[in-house]
């Protein structure tokens, strides 16, 4: 019992002390590729493209869409979290609770998938969400969300998504265009940028129309900070 119990604290050691350099190098370095884009089968189409080049409409889309509470929560927004375990016990439709961070984290260092293998990525992703928010901090973590995020079939951050959809970089995005990429996040193989319907288009809308409240309130301050 003495050999195992050795033999587990080594392992434990080991992946924190390998956890924390992967983030610390991912703190100053772009992150080359991701599991996402190695094992979607699509294709990899991105470019790198720092905060500074890509509009603050984005960023507020960004928390308009995904977490109105960003620049206010460390890592983790509780009442979100509550919220999507009760209406998921009630059997509604599956919700998630999951915050930019969060998102961030497991896109850059674990999987996406969904039955029990979701449940098998939450405590990395509690762990990784802890250290980029201690290591990165809030702008580099929006900085390389909104650089892996899935924009399209095969492509991948808002830069290459700007390009795909209107034939521009991301810097010179207007917020109708932000709204529409922020809008197909969730869904990007399934949802439609350009001329949308339905409910991508009235959700574009919505956000649209918040993008006004992130710059009025301020909620995307600790970015710009």
């Amino acid at each position: 019992m003495g050999r195992l119990f050795g033999t587990g604290a080594k392992v434990v050691f080991g992946f924190i002390l390998f956890s924390v350099l992967w983030v610390l190098l991912y703190a100053v370095v772009p992150p080359p590729v991701t599991i996402t884009m190695l094992t979607d089968g699509n294709g990899i189409t991105k470019d790198w493209t720092s905060l500074a080049n890509i509009d603050r409409n984005m960023v507020r889309a960004a928390i308009a869409a995904e977490d109105g509470k960003y620049c206010s929560h460390d890592g983790f927004d509780r009442d979100a979290i509550e919220q999507a375990i009760e209406r998921n016990a009630k059997g509604k439709r599956i919700r998630g609770g999951s915050t930019i961070s969060q998102q961030t984290a497991k896109n850059v260092f674990l999987w996406q998938g969904s039955g029990w293998t979701r449940y098998l990525r939450k405590v990395p992703e509690v762990w990784f969400t802890f250290l980029i928010e201690k290591i990165w901090g809030k702008r580099r973590i929006m900085e390389v969300y909104l650089n892996v995020a899935e924009t399209g079939l095969g492509t991948y951050g808002v830069e290459a998504g700007a390009q795909r959809y209107f034939k521009h970089g991301a810097s010179k995005l207007t917020p109708q265009e932000a709204a529409r990429i922020a809008a197909i996040l969730p869904l990007p193989k399934k949802r439609e940028a350009i001329s949308p319907s339905g409910f991508t288009r009235r959700y574009g809308n919505s956000i649209r129309a918040r993008i006004g409240v992130v710059g009025r309130d301020g909620l995307d301050g600790c970015v710009y900070k």
